[in-house]
């Protein structure tokens, strides 16, 4: 699938869910109202917050997909790191007001709660949000931005499932705390969605090396490879999830040079990453001994 065919599917993916979301949004604040329930509020307050991390995701989608310019030498595509950056922002801001929203509620006394209409809508929010994660967990583990879009969408189906819990209990028992607690869980299961999320995002725009990639593998292979001396100067980072991009210094035979056989070699290398570490975007630069030894001697 071509790198332009995958934005149009997931733009195609976040332009439904965020048709469920805002739906269901709309149906659980009006649900919220009529049963007087704070975890339901809490939860349409973090479908809020999905809604626009939904939308956020949506926009960084199609700036993403813009082609590469003599200004942005590799594109738009980091746009959708930003997105997940303001998404995992948009949860912790969430977490704070669920969490202070609940306490207070506790410490002043529950009001009454309509458990029946509380059980409806979150059960018709459970059956939006869970077909709206399987719309959205194909694209999930190929760009960051659409994790933290399902994120956002796993979120809120915990979020249903808390509530329909917590409406189960005030209508078998009459604990009409179990309502402030649901929403003290709902912003518990919060905090390490979004400290996972902007890890990942920080991963990014320190360049750090991909979690899943072996730094030490590709030195190797790429020492194993005949008529390479040595290799040095190595730098891999990622411009967003699944693009990590390679640069080396490789040190060759004279043989090498004598031969003309330079492109060959950087057939092989580019292609070794390729295959056996799914790196597309790499750079070489391929140099004798005698110009290796007077380099910076900071090399990684």
């Amino acid at each position: 699938m071509s790198h332009n065919h995958g934005h149009s599917a997931n733009r195609n993916r976040l332009l439904i869910a965020i048709g469920i979301v805002a739906t269901v949004l709309v149906v659980e604040v009006v649900g919220a109202w009529l049963s007087g329930s704070l975890s339901l509020l809490a939860d349409a307050g973090h479908m809020l917050s999905d809604l626009t991390g939904l939308i956020v995701a949506l926009l960084a989608t199609i700036v993403a997909a813009r082609p590469a310019s003599d200004r942005q030498t590799f594109g738009y595509r980091r746009a959708e790191v930003f997105g997940a950056l303001v998404n995992g922002l948009i949860l912790l801001v969430v977490a704070v007001g669920v969490t202070i929203g609940a306490i207070g509620r506790l410490v002043a006394g529950e009001s009454e709660v309509q458990s029946i209409p509380m059980l409806i809508v979150a059960a018709i929010g459970l059956v939006a949000n869970l077909g709206a994660l399987l719309l959205l967990r194909p694209a999930a583990g190929h760009s960051i931005n659409m994790r933290g879009a399902y994120l956002e969408v796993l979120g809120d189906l915990i979020g249903s499932v808390t509530v329909i819990v917590a409406a189960v209990v005030i209508l078998a028992t009459g604990f009409v705390q179990a309502d402030a607690i649901a929403s003290l869980l709902i912003a518990v299961f919060i905090v390490p969605r979004a400290y996972l999320l902007l890890r990942d995002v920080m991963r990014v725009l320190s360049e750090a090396a991909p979690a899943d990639t072996d730094v030490a593998e590709i030195r190797d292979h790429i020492r194993k490879t005949p008529g390479v001396v040595a290799v040095h100067d190595v730098h891999v980072w990622a411009i967003t999830s699944g693009a990590p991009v390679f640069t080396a210094h490789v040190v060759v035979e004279p043989s090498v040079f004598s031969s003309g056989k330079t492109g060959d070699l950087l057939d092989e290398l580019s292609g070794c990453l390729s295959k056996h570490f799914d790196v597309e975007h790499s750079t070489f630069q391929l140099e004798p001994a005698e110009h290796a030894a007077h380099e910076d001697e900071f090399h990684a």
